[in-house]
C-alpha cells in the first residue's frame, strides 16, 4: 500500500482530493481519562472550582473538530455539519469515557476531526482537574468507526 501523503521526493504534501466525489461522511471515536475517586466523584458533583468539567471539555471537543485541519499538518479544511460529544462515567476504575461522532458531506473523511475532538475533550478534563489530580492519564484515544467514501466502512472489533 502506497503511502498517499508522500511526494516524488518522499516529502510530506496534502493529497490531492479534487477528483473524489463528494459523499456523506461519519466517524466515531473514544478515548478515556483516568483519575482518583475523589476527583470523579467532584467532576460528578459540580464541586470543580474551574466550573462544569464536562460542559467545558463538551465545547473543547466541538472546537477542536473545528479546527482539526489548524493542528495536524497535512487535514483538509473541511465543512463540519454536525459534531456530538458523549460522557460517561465509570465508578469502577474511576474513568470518563469520551465519544465524539463527527459528520460531513465532502470529498475528505472526518476521522481526524473525532480523533481531535477526544483528545482535545480529554486534555481538557486534565486541564480543569490538574490542581487536584496530576497523576489523571489519558489514554486508549482510537477511532472506532468510520463510514463514507471509497475505503467504505471501518468498524473497530472489541471483545
Amino acid at each position: 500500500m502506497n503511502l498517499t501523503h508522500i511526494n516524488d521526493q518522499g516529502r510530506a504534501k496534502m493529497v490531492d482530493v479534487s477528483s473524489k466525489d463528494e459523499t456523506e461522511r461519519s466517524a466515531a471515536a473514544v478515548g478515556h481519562v483516568f483519575m482518583k475517586s475523589e476527583t470523579l466523584n467532584r467532576i460528578k458533583d459540580g464541586s470543580i472550582k474551574k466550573g462544569d468539567v464536562l460542559a467545558v471539555a463538551q465545547v473543547a471537543g466541538i472546537m477542536a473538530a473545528k479546527n482539526t485541519s489548524n493542528i495536524i499538518p497535512m487535514c483538509h479544511p473541511i465543512f463540519i455539519s454536525g459534531c456530538d460529544i458523549e460522557f460517561s462515567m465509570n465508578f469502577d476504575d474511576n474513568s470518563i469515557k469520551i465519544k465524539s461522532t463527527v459528520k460531513n458531506t465532502g470529498q475528505t473523511g472526518v476521522e481526524m476531526e473525532a480523533l481531535t475532538a477526544v483528545s482535545a475533550a480529554a486534555l481538557t478534563i486534565y486541564d480543569m482537574c490538574k490542581a487536584i489530580d496530576r497523576g489523571m492519564v489519558v489514554k486508549d484515544i482510537m477511532l472506532m468507526k468510520k463510514s463514507g467514501g471509497k475505503s467504505g466502512v471501518f468498524e473497530r472489533k472489541i471483545k
